[in-house]
């Protein structure tokens, strides 16, 4: 994927080959109300500033008695540092070395043996199974049966990001399901996670939020907020990289070639093309130059197209629809440019979903005869903003 193409770009064709470039296309556009950003220097502005508030689903419109026990999404300035500051513990590189790693490997293992007995399966169903165990992990939810588990949760994420039909009745029937399926989450999953937990202790979030005395709604909140983040977005992030690397046995030859950071930049270029997030939303209480002729003033509302400023050549350098692994050290960069989000408010997981990601696929592209047999489906959610991959085939030798 990095080899000298004579009289063109020094690492590739540079043919953009985004596989949800034309769904984004579609439905990735600029609300009424909003400024539309796609410039990196004018992106950088607002997402770092001290002044940008989240404005992101229905963020304000939320108000919560006890910051404490609010969602980090959903709080700004000193509360939400103070609430990050607690959970950054959990998702720190050290915790990832320290505790998770096993997790990661131990449950990749365990999925990909299945698998191999199987002979094929639906990748997005061992991709989420993954994140579920491994995002349960970091939660201290391990109390209850793990299939179990991960039905109830993704009935309680389903219902949370579908989107009801534009009637009174289509609404109040998708909140009923919200309420039942959440009532089965913390009925079979928190509820025996927070009894283990103020009888035993442990270095995980809900032994923490007992410490500090939240109560069961803020709990499950907590619960939900990690879910939607680490589980749902980790799933799709997992699938695209493995249809890359399917598709390119040249790509993963190199990503499994390739030591830890060789193979984490890999996974960082192709995240960067195609951004789980295709936008961001923030509320700025400073004037703002560059979005048009004139400055804007304070308190306006700017949504951040992150694909497009990810392919800002000022930003990322050039042949900007390559996978250069090494794009990240020219450009000075971390490699994440805007893919996690950026300032306050970025995506305090992102350690954890590359490396469960890495891990992965390092054991998955070794399956003896592992290929795809059918492309996902690529469908939009305007929730989330952003793509969904579905029924994505795969098969391998049976064992």
């Amino acid at each position: 994927m990095t080899t000298t193409v004579e009289n063109g770009c020094p690492f590739h064709d540079n043919v953009d080959r985004r596989k949800s470039a034309k769904v984004a296309e579609q439905h990735n556009h600029c609300e009424e109300g909003s400024h539309w950003v796609d410039k990196a220097s004018v992106a950088r502005k607002i997402l770092c500033s001290k002044h940008a508030r989240q404005a992101g689903a229905s963020a304000e419109m939320l108000e919560y008695k006890n910051p404490e026990h609010a969602p980090v999404f959903f709080l700004d300035g000193k509360d939400h540092f103070n609430k990050r500051r607690k959970s950054q513990r959990f998702l720190s590189p050290k915790a990832v070395n320290d505790q998770h790693y096993k997790v990661m490997e131990s449950v990749t293992k365990r999925l990909l043996d299945e698998l191999q007995q199987n002979g094929s399966a639906k990748l997005e169903d061992i991709s989420f199974q993954l994140a579920v165990e491994v995002v349960g992990e970091i939660l201290g939810l391990t109390e209850s049966n793990q299939q179990g588990k991960v039905r109830r949760i993704q009935w309680v994420l389903h219902s949370s990001i579908s989107q009801a039909k534009n009637n009174m009745l289509s609404r109040a029937w998708l909140n009923a399901k919200r309420v039942f399926f959440t009532g089965l989450f913390f009925w079979f999953d928190v509820r025996p996670a927070i009894k283990a937990r103020k009888k035993s202790p442990k270095d995980d979030a809900i032994s923490t939020y007992i410490q500090e005395d939240y109560g069961n709604t803020a709990i499950i909140i907590e619960c939900l907020t990690y879910g939607t983040a680490g589980m749902l977005t980790t799933r799709e992030f997992i699938i695209m990289c493995a249809w890359y690397m399917l598709e390119s046995p040249e790509l993963a030859k190199e990503f499994l070639e390739g030591d830890s950071k060789k193979q984490l930049a890999i996974l960082m270029e192709i995240l960067r093309l195609e951004p789980i997030a295709a936008k961001v939303m923030r509320r700025v209480n400073d004037e703002v130059e560059g979005v048009e002729d004139q400055p804007l003033p304070p308190g306006e509302r700017y949504e951040i197209d992150i694909r497009n400023v990810n392919l800002d050549e000022e930003f990322v350098g050039e042949c900007p629809f390559a996978i250069d692994p090494e794009r990240a050290t020219k450009q000075k960069d971390t490699g994440r440019f805007y893919s996690f989000g950026d300032g306050p408010h970025g995506c305090p997981g992102w350690q954890v979903a590359l490396h469960e990601t890495r891990i992965f696929l390092t054991h998955f592209l070794q399956v003896p005869g592992i290929k795809l047999d059918r492309e996902p489906d690529i469908t939009w959610n305007d929730m989330l903003n952003g793509y969904e991959l579905r029924n994505a085939m795969i098969s391998c030798d049976k064992v």
